[in-house]
């Protein structure tokens, strides 16, 4: 039986990826499914239906679909979709053994408490690519807009904060330094795009870094440190916590920061003007705030500005942004005082 393969960006001719030439090859991956993903295989005889490249970031990483039809002796078949994903210079054990690793600190697919991770399924070496079951539901994106907002804020909130306490062990950290450090490359790059900003971007940094400093040292624990609404799945009353690909000690308002960042420009963009979602924002910190303690809240706070300031320059990397950037300019200047 045919095995339809979609690949959109062309990833299979990536130079610097060139495992995906593997990983997309329908003949290489039915043949390495049967014998490398015994979790999967266990369930039943597997059928690859489907490939489909979902994502990809050339010469650095991609993610890919693969739907497999499971047939079993005493069930009806059914169709599994696992995602794998691969990045350069990795060998997919790193990625996958996180991933376990916070699923056995209480995130199982039928935790109590409705907060889990996808399921972790294996690695295929052959490929350097590792895999987890697709989580049916929707992001938490558009479900933060709609009626039960405020309620899905406070979930996240308990959400996140089950993570820092977990403090699941990683070698990697994150500090307030490296923050400002990213944050100088990206504004640099924007001041290059627009050499007439180049005043206004200068004055921005210096002030992002001031503002930095106004934080204090944190009880750093395990966090997402890229936490944002698309990160977030809701499946009826279940929430999953997905990509944890940028997991590292730092500190925890970071998360609940950047997640609010993102609601800010997404109003911004979406609505035209910041305040659209400040209920639910309000409702975030304030839950989060209640969980981790009060000293968190200057953290929280100048981790928003910081992210807003971020999506300065993220704003000219999507065409369907651009329109945004000097608003968001002038947003982080009143915040930053500067108006």
């Amino acid at each position: 039986m045919s095995i339809t393969v979609s690949d959109p960006f062309g990833a299979v001719s990536d130079s610097q990826l060139p495992m995906l030439a593997l990983a997309l090859d329908p003949v290489a991956a039915k043949s390495e499914f049967k014998r490398r993903l015994p979790r999967l295989s266990g369930e039943g005889r597997l059928q690859l239906k489907a490939i489909r490249v979902i994502r990809h970031k050339p010469g650095r990483r991609c993610v890919v679909e693969y739907d497999v039809e499971v047939k079993q002796p005493d069930a009806p078949q059914h169709v599994v979709t696992l995602i794998g994903k691969i990045r350069a210079r990795r060998s997919g054990n790193e990625g996958f053994r996180q991933l376990e690793a916070v699923w056995n600190a209480g995130f199982q697919s039928d935790s109590a408490d409705g907060i889990s991770v996808p399921e972790q399924i294996g690695v295929i070496s052959r490929f350097q690519m590792w895999f987890q079951r697709k989580i049916e539901g929707e992001t938490a994106t558009r479900l933060l807009t709609e009626q039960d907002g405020v309620r899905l804020a406070v979930r996240i909130a308990e959400a996140i904060h089950k993570l820092h306490r977990a403090n699941v062990p990683t070698e990697r950290a994150h500090t307030m330094t490296d923050e400002l450090r990213i944050l100088r490359e990206c504004l640099t790059k924007v001041a290059g795009q627009k050499p007439e900003w180049s005043a206004r971007i200068g004055r921005l940094m210096h002030a992002s870094e001031r503002l930095g400093a106004t934080v204090p040292e944190p009880k750093a624990s395990g966090i997402h440190r890229d936490f944002y609404p698309a990160q977030v799945i809701v499946d009826a009353s279940r929430l999953y916590l997905i990509d944890f690909d940028l997991y590292c000690q730092g500190d925890p308002g970071l998360d609940v920061g950047n997640f609010i960042g993102h609601m800010t420009e997404q109003s911004l963009r979406e609505r035209g003007h910041a305040e659209a979602l400040a209920e639910q924002e309000r409702a975030l910190e304030e839950r989060f705030v209640e969980l981790a303690g009060n000293a968190s809240r200057t953290a929280i706070r100048v981790y928003t500005t910081l992210t807003l300031v971020r999506h300065v320059f993220l704003s000219t990397q999507f065409p369907e942004r651009q329109q945004s950037t000097e608003k968001l300019l002038q947003l982080c200047e009143q915040r930053l005082g500067l108006a």
